[in-house]
């Protein structure tokens, strides 16, 4: 279990044993003993994290040497740096109106390391990317909206809300991106329009928007663009719909792909780009793997929809139908349509409890995914709630799920393996970074690489077995020597 000694470690406010985690933590900066674009073989280190250790524990790795041909017995993890995929947008997560209220509650300096865990690139996770809702999601005390019931002339428009929790930590947190030299870039998403503009009268329980109304919701959205960009918070981009094909006890509302193409050509984009917000991003789908290809196929085909799309977004809810993770049909879309930025929008654990608080197989489950995805052909990798309290919430309609950090009943941080996975990655690939080939000799290992725009390397590898593994590191034409614990998780970067 990560305890509150161990978090303050990771966050560099107490003394830093040997400098582990302070060494572990570089990612945009230079490796000790790099100097400019040569690498030495000394400044290669291994961050290596496992179940009942330290986290984030670095050393040194040994001495690259000539390359040989390893024979079948050997473990072995392959990467060609000559072989170069997708820039990375960014890695990051939520701040719902949960993740709000939950840090008003912290203690003061709770609240402070909250802001240094996330984007804190040498001692916090280095987070570029923020998501966050157009009025309420299930994950918040109650729904509520910006305008009055049936107000067609949106008068009534007002984010007051936000302003009193939301609004100050998202700025807030891109000052704290600025403070370490990250531009942080915050896209909205909306879970369903006002009841008024509903078949079903109601903001939860699914339901479509009117066609009457679709005018008036474009308007509504560009309203909290501007609302938002006008309280201090910038807006990045944008989701067309959250989860459009989910009927949800909660907020939620359903578009087919026709109705969010329509949308989106003839409704959406112009209204956006009537306001002089057109270099907004759109991001579409923004729902689960399984329906990503049709979903992407019937709205990247329409020629009025496809110049308002930078990207199409996916979840990884599909498994709730009981089969495995589709990854394929990431990569079938990358392959399909290669222009076109792939980004993980959402995920979490679902079904809160306590006692799997820290267990380490969700911190696998997030790394193993993250791997995938990215191999698959994904830019970017966004969590949900960046932190919940110690019931997975507060959920107005009881769908409690973890977070990376929770709040204990006395106000204080509680770090999570999900942490410490996302950390795998995101402390180390930086935005602009370029994918390169990576592919191990053994289904025991996983391994995803990564170079970034200073010219450092990043390979992590996760072993999936119960026992140690001994691999070779093979890139381009040298090679070393590596362990890795049982269900361990490294990152080796020089």
């Amino acid at each position: 279990m990560t305890t509150r000694r161990d978090a303050m470690r990771l966050l560099g406010a107490a003394t830093l044993a040997g400098g582990q985690v302070a060494a572990a933590g570089r990612s945009s900066a230079a490796p000790a003993g790099r100097q400019g674009a040569a690498t030495k073989e000394t400044a290669w280190q291994v961050v290596t994290s496992a179940p009942g250790t330290e986290r984030f524990m670095a050393r040194p790795l040994g001495a690259f040497q000539p390359a040989g041909q390893p024979p079948e017995t050997d473990i072995d993890v392959f990467v060609d740096t000559t072989r170069r995929f997708q820039e990375v947008f960014g890695f990051g997560g939520a701040m719902t109106d949960a993740v709000a209220e939950v840090h008003a509650a912290l203690a003061p300096s709770a609240q402070q390391a909250f802001l240094a865990a996330y984007f804190d690139p040498r001692a916090g996770l280095g987070y570029s990317v923020l998501r966050t809702t157009i009025h309420s999601s299930d994950f918040g005390s109650r729904s509520y909206t910006y305008v009055r019931d049936g107000d067609t002339a949106l008068a009534s428009f007002s984010i007051a809300p936000d302003l009193k929790l939301r609004v100050p930590l998202l700025r807030a947190a891109l000052a704290a991106g600025r403070a370490h030299g990250t531009d942080v870039r915050v896209f909205a998403s909306p879970w369903s329009a006002p009841a008024w503009m509903k078949s079903n009268g109601s903001m939860l329980g699914g339901g479509t928007l009117l066609p009457a109304y679709r005018d008036t919701w474009a308007r509504y959205v560009v309203k909290f663009v501007q609302a938002y960009e006008g309280a201090g918070v910038p807006l990045w981009g944008l989701s067309v719909q959250n989860e459009p094909m989910a009927k949800q006890t909660w907020e939620s509302m359903v578009f087919t792909a026709e109705d969010e193409t329509r949308y989106l050509a003839d409704h959406l984009g112009p209204a956006l780009r009537a306001a002089g917000l057109g270099s907004r991003k759109i991001i579409v789908w923004d729902h689960n793997r399984d329906l990503l290809p049709q979903r992407a196929a019937h709205i990247l085909s329409d020629p009025k929809a496809r110049p308002y799309v930078w990207g199409v977004g996916y979840h990884w809810y599909e498994t709730w139908a009981g089969g495995e993770p589709m990854h394929a049909n990431v990569a079938a879309v990358h392959e399909a349509w290669p222009d076109v930025n792939l980004l993980m929008t959402e995920g979490c654990i679902e079904k809160f409890d306590a006692a799997r608080l820290q267990d380490w197989a969700n911190g696998e489950r997030y790394a193993s995914q993250m791997i995938a995805d990215l191999n698959a052909g994904a830019c970017g990798w966004v969590d949900w709630n960046m932190l919940l309290d110690s019931r997975g919430g507060p959920n107005h309609k009881n769908n409690f799920c973890f977070a990376p950090l929770h709040a204990s009943a006395d106000g204080q941080l509680v770090f999570t393996p999900i942490y410490t996975a996302i950390g795998h990655f995101s402390r180390y690939i930086r935005p602009r970074a370029h994918r390169v080939s990576a592919a191990t000799s053994r289904s025991t290992l996983a391994a995803t690489a990564f170079r970034n725009a200073d010219g450092t390397l990043a390979v992590v590898v996760m072993n999936r077995s119960d026992a140690p593994q001994r691999y070779r590191l093979f890139v381009d034409r040298k090679e070393a020597a590596v362990e890795i614990p049982a269900r361990g998780l490294q990152t080796i970067v020089g």
